[in-house]
């Protein structure tokens, strides 16, 4: 992976003035300090996204980075045991490292922080390649002068070549990613996601009894309750997390181009596909045997699609919760001292929801980017990949971007069962459909006069209001059994919502 810097464009002020603002001219904004965010999420959305700094930014990449190369050294050195079990030395002559000097390499990614990040950089534009800078930043960290003096004596100054040995730079950029892919989706986004697919479940097990008017192709129609219709979109979620928890992250490390041809001729005879495999897995990763040069990132497309398709399902949640309000069967608590309008004072905007929205279509055209295009590199190896990949942490911080805004939404709604049951008690022509099902019923036990039901029903209720009275008066006139008329007559919109509590409580876990 190679970072090159574009030289500064030459000033078109003369250098004497070049530091000065002269009376009118603007303020230069992109000169100011502290660094102004270009993006809404290094911004106004900061904090609801910090998280994901700690394992998706550039400085986590590098910190990624630093781990992974000092854990190879310590296998090169040392070997594993257990399961898998390398023998110790991989590379003949390597210094066997002691427990201190283990800990001693494991705190340089430890204490990874503002001056590593600043020293880091420095040596990244001398070499003008990230990962070849990591390699000289821990070997300064093996030199016998700086090693020595934490240590005493030691052999790290000796281990010093074998930082980085046989890999390219993708065997620890794949692995890197991996790490940090698994680590803001398990720490970070899974978390916020359950919490609020519990929410949702909350609510509906809340609602579960409150009927409410179903509106298919936004025309009335069976009636259901409201929290059946949030067990839904709970149901929904929670299917998507339990794809997400089972996710694989995948990784290699096998050399330039997938062969061990570097390692096979520096060091023959090591199984080194064996080396590899117990290396990756004790990593916490899914080995992947057979790679060009890049681990061929199907596992990213798989996670992404899996958010994506998550991002998509809240999305319909956020816009029936929005539809919901503009009906009126969901109130909003006032925030003390918000403002809903500019110029209309008695509004209360849902704007969680519709900040919720764009985030999460903003979300998923960065998921969708990046599984379209990290499935494909040509032939052994491009570098499109590596821009991309610095593009994960945008994707996720949307995504939890809009999880924080619909749990902050949800928490200020107030059901209005009055008005669920106002809007129920102007819609009895919805009956329709159980009074023809109850004839249908009774024409096939042999009750006489139950021809056309489907009919007659939609000559009494399409396209015109029936009230009680009117639908009442009607199943009279039927000759229905007494029961089944009975079972009609006591029956109202209200109360025509099926088995909708019981799937509540029956299958929201």
């Amino acid at each position: 992976m190679r970072h090159v810097t574009s030289p500064a464009a030459p000033s078109s002020q003369p250098a004497e003035q070049s530091t000065q603002q002269p009376t009118g001219q603007r303020v230069d904004l992109a000169a100011v300090t502290p660094p102004i965010a270009l993006g809404p999420l290094d911004g106004r959305y900061r904090a609801a996204v910090a998280p994901l700094v700690d394992h998706l930014s550039e400085a986590a990449l590098n910190r990624a980075r630093i781990h992974v190369e000092v854990e190879w050294l310590v296998m090169l050195c040392n070997g594993t045991v257990g399961a898998g079990s390398v023998p110790a030395p991989v590379v003949p002559g390597a210094p066997r490292l002691t427990d201190a000097e283990i800990a001693y390499l494991r705190q340089i990614p430890a204490t990874f922080g503002a001056e590593e990040i600043a020293e880091l950089a420095a040596i990244e534009k001398e070499t003008v390649h990230d990962v070849k800078a990591v390699e000289y930043f821990i070997k300064r960290r093996l030199a016998a002068d700086v090693a020595g003096a934490a240590l005493g004596t030691t052999s790290l100054p000796a281990a010093s070549e074998l930082v980085h040995f046989a890999c390219t730079s993708e065997d620890i950029n794949n692995l890197s990613y991996a790490l940090m892919v698994a680590g803001a989706v398990r720490d970070v986004w899974l978390p916020a996601a359950t919490a609020l697919a519990d929410q949702v479940a909350d609510m509906a097990r809340e609602h579960a009894a409150v009927p409410m008017l179903s509106r298919t192709h936004g025309q009335p129609a069976t009636p259901t309750t409201l929290g059946k219709e949030l067990a839904v979109l709970a149901h929904r979620l929670r299917r998507q997390l339990h794809r997400v928890e089972g996710a694989e992250y995948l990784g290699k490390l096998n050399g330039a181009t997938g062969t061990y041809g570097a390692h096979t001729v520096a060091v023959p005879g090591v199984d080194w596909p064996a080396v590899s495999r117990a290396f990756v897995e004790g990593l916490g990763l899914t080995w992947n045997p057979l790679t060009t040069q890049i681990e061929s990132h199907d596992w990213q497309a798989e996670v992404y699609a899996d958010v994506a398709r998550f991002n998509r399902i809240l999305h319909n949640l956020a816009t029936d919760v929005w539809t919901y309000i503009s009906m009126g069967f969901f109130t909003q608590i006032p925030v003390a001292g918000a403002t809903g309008s500019s110029t209309m004072p008695h509004k209360v905007n849902p704007i969680r929801f519709e900040n919720a929205e764009a985030n999460l279509e903003i979300s998923c055209s960065l998921l969708d980017t990046l599984s379209a295009t990290l499935v494909t590199s040509r032939l052994q190896r491009d570098l499109t990949d590596s821009t991309t990949q610095r593009n994960i942490g945008p994707a996720f911080g949307h995504s939890l971007l809009a999880i924080d805004n619909v749990r902050r939404g949800l928490k200020a709604l107030h059901a209005n069962a009055e008005l669920m049951a106002q809007d129920l008690d102007e819609n009895w022509e919805v009956l329709g459909e159980p009074v023809q099902s109850a004839m249908r019923a009774a024409s096939v036990a042999g009750v006489p006069g139950m021809e056309n039901p489907y009919e007659r029903l939609k000559d009494l209720t399409r396209g015109r209001r029936v009230d009680a009275g009117r639908m009442r008066e009607f199943v009279a006139t039927l000759g229905l059994p007494d029961d089944v008329a009975q079972r009609l007559q006591a029956l109202t919109p209200a109360s025509y919502t099926g088995l909708a509590e019981r799937l509540v409580e029956d299958y929201l876990a």
